[in-house]
């Protein structure tokens, strides 16, 4: 396996997870800026997640990784990403599946899952690498309600 690194987010919590996997799905961009990404084409994306928290749960995990596995890979994978209506959509520019959406969407339904832990873990960014040259890297602003 190669060797992953990515960039770090500096927080003041005791633990902090890293839960690396991949999805192969399909998209297009519905924007005629987008030049060849109008177009229907697939990716095999590659996700990392970072997570951290103070307190493990009953199991002794800060979360199962399995749980995040199961949130990114069961929902996206072999999918076509514009027909995940719950996440994106062709009339709000926000939510088109681009990179940096996947990217903040993948945080979203994480942090709504990490939310209903008594530990209450945070989710601190997501890493989305599109291609071996090209990712997006999604942190919610530190003033955010997540992260207090």
């Amino acid at each position: 396996m190669l060797q992953q690194f990515y960039p770090q987010v500096f927080h003041p919590y005791t633990y902090e997870l890293n839960k690396d996997m991949h999805f192969a799905a399909a998209h297009f961009v519905p924007h005629e800026s987008a030049g060849s990404c109008q177009e229907l084409h697939g990716h095999t994306y590659f996700v990392n997640i970072t997570v951290a928290g103070d307190e493990l749960n009953e199991s002794g995990f800060l979360v199962n990784f399995q749980d995040l596995k199961n949130i990114v890979h069961k929902r996206y994978d072999h999918s076509l990403l514009n027909n995940q209506n719950d996440d994106f959509n062709d009339k709000n520019s926000n939510d088109f599946p681009t990179t940096e959406v996947v990217a903040r969407k993948i945080y979203e339904n994480i942090q709504s899952h990490l939310d209903t832990l008594q530990n209450q873990p945070k989710c601190l960014q997501v890493l989305v690498r599109e291609t071996p040259t090209s990712y997006v890297v999604y942190r919610p602003k530190a003033s955010g309600k997540n992260l207090e």
